[in-house]
């Protein structure tokens, strides 16, 4: 798991970005550009700001793309285990945003056949990172723990002279 690296090996590049640009404001957007072998990304945008009830408007907006694309309702019990795990990652980003860094201004959501990714802007200063060590009895600091069990890979997208930050993660779509 990175806290280091902004994005994981392969998955962002000029075809992410065409698709990531394209994506409408709290729309489903399907595209043909791709990045892995011929599979195309869907891209789901939801802004944040000023919003309130922010933590159950975003599971909400992920439970409906993820219903959108397939994973719910779930086939099995797999399949409803990784649309639980997505539910929960979102939930622990934009707590996080919340708590620590002013607030979410996005929430982007991307899924190809293999991966989704999950993206969480605000525009906070600080650098999220797992408690260490990590103490299961603890009230409390479990949010990038739970994120870097469940992920494939997690990490920090910053913009130079940009306030704020955009945390990631990405899991596996269920097969």
């Amino acid at each position: 798991m990175s806290t280091t690296r902004p994005c994981s090996p392969g998955d962002r590049g000029p075809e992410y970005e065409a698709v990531v640009a394209a994506a409408p404001a709290d729309q489903a957007a399907a595209s043909a550009a791709t990045g892995r072998q011929g599979q195309g990304r869907q891209v789901r945008r939801l802004s944040l700001n000023g919003a309130s009830g922010i933590v159950p408007l975003a599971r909400d907006f992920a439970r409906q793309a993820l219903q959108a694309w397939g994973w719910l309702p779930a086939a099995g019990a797999d399949q409803r285990a990784a649309a639980e795990d997505v539910l929960l990652v979102v939930s622990e980003l934009v707590t996080n945003a919340c708590l620590h860094a002013e607030g979410p201004d996005e929430l982007w959501i991307s899924s190809d056949s293999k991966v989704l990714r999950i993206e969480v802007s605000d525009r906070g200063p600080g650098q999220p990172a797992p408690r260490t060590p990590h103490r299961a009895g603890r009230p409390g600091g479990h949010g990038m723990f739970i994120v870097q069990r469940l992920c494939l890979d997690w990490g920090v997208v910053r913009t130079p002279g940009v306030a704020g930050k955009t945390v990631w993660a990405e899991l596996s779509a269920p097969v």
